[in-house]
Parts: structure tokens; C-alpha cells; sequence
């Protein structure tokens, strides 16, 4: 019988590769420009209030990464559109509840904590007078959003709260929904 090199199954915890991400939590501690990501979405309009968003790659370390999404949008018969998709708000919203949820998934499977299920509903107010400019003293957006998660597993309530803390702490678009971020328009 000759000997043969053992292989060993990933952890895989909620589907997470947890071996993979602590590998790359490993690169990234030992080379940060490995951790640099570019994010690019060009969006064309399709008429009427409807758009299309084309994602063509990424940039990873360096690297550029293809990969194709189209994301179509519009906005409901009341603002001027065909309700043929979810409006950018709605979009908004959805991008912020996936990144937490990718957010929730990775830091419980990290501390080895099997879910059972995840909800992250989220809600806000908009008063159309700030967007259709009627009056220039009403935010043309959100002033605050309300979300609740709720998340089942085999976690203590104690390590809920601490994924919770981690998550507010590290997603990307908790922080970009919760602070300025500066945009630099070119016409």
C-alpha cells in the first residue's frame, strides 16, 4: 500500500468557506494591496424613468476579475416610470441589507455559529418636496433608516450582539449608507 497524501475537507460554515476566508484574511494582513477592490457599474438609460446598470469586472489585489450582471431599474407608475422593475430606492436599500446579510453570515460562521435564518428589513422615509424640488429646506432623501435583524441560530444572545457590533463595524455599505461619502461629478 503506498502512502498517499491526506486531504481534509474545508470548514464550511453557512455555506461559507471559513478556511478561504481566513486565508484571505492572511494575505490581506500580510500584503494590504492585496486588499485593495475596485467596483464599477456604468448605467445607461432605457426611456422613460427606466436604466439599465452593466457591471463588466472588478479589481481584486491588482487583478481585474470579469464578471457580467445587468440590473434593470425604473420607478413606479406614480413617479413617472412603467413599475416594470425596483426603483433606485428600493435598489439602495436592497445593496445595504445584502452586504449586512453577507456581513452576519461571515462573521457567524467565523465563530463557528450555525444559522438557522436571517431577515434584515429595512425602511425609510422620503419627502417628495426635497426631490421635486419644491422646497429647497427638505432633504431630497433619507434623513434616517430603520432596520431589524432577525437571526436564528445556535449562537448565544451575547454572541448575537457581538456579531452585530462587527457587522455595523465592517460593512461596507452600512458605512457608506451611514456617513458622507464624497462624490467627485465629472459632466
Amino acid at each position: 500500500m503506498s502512502a498517499q497524501a491526506k486531504t481534509t475537507e474545508p470548514t464550511v460554515v453557512n455555506g461559507i468557506n471559513v478556511d478561504d476566508l481566513f486565508a484571505l484574511i492572511e494575505t490581506v494582513r500580510s500584503d494590504p494591496a492585496k486588499g485593495g477592490t475596485d467596483w464599477r457599474v456604468a448605467t445607461t438609460w432605457q426611456g422613460q424613468a427606466r436604466s439599465r446598470a452593466e457591471i463588466e469586472s472588478y479589481g481584486i489585489g491588482g487583478k481585474k476579475v470579469p464578471r457580467r450582471f445587468a440590473i434593470d431599474i425604473d420607478e413606479p407608475l406614480e413617479l413617472g416610470g412603467s413599475n416594470s422593475f425596483a426603483n433606485p430606492q428600493e435598489h439602495l436599500i436592497a445593496a445595504l441589507n445584502a452586504c449586512m446579510t453577507v456581513g452576519y453570515v461571515a462573521q457567524c460562521a467565523v465563530r463557528g455559529i450555525t444559522l438557522e435564518s436571517l431577515v434584515i428589513e429595512t425602511d425609510g422615509k422620503i419627502d417628495l418636496r426635497g426631490f421635486l424640488g419644491i422646497d429647497p429646506a427638505v432633504p431630497a432623501g433619507y434623513e434616517n433608516l430603520n432596520y431589524t435583524v432577525r437571526i436564528k441560530g445556535n449562537g448565544t444572545k451575547a454572541q448575537f450582539a457581538e456579531v452585530h457590533d462587527a457587522v455595523m463595524a465592517t460593512s461596507p455599505n452600512f458605512y457608506n449608507v451611514s456617513r458622507p461619502v464624497t462624490l467627485k461629478p465629472t459632466l
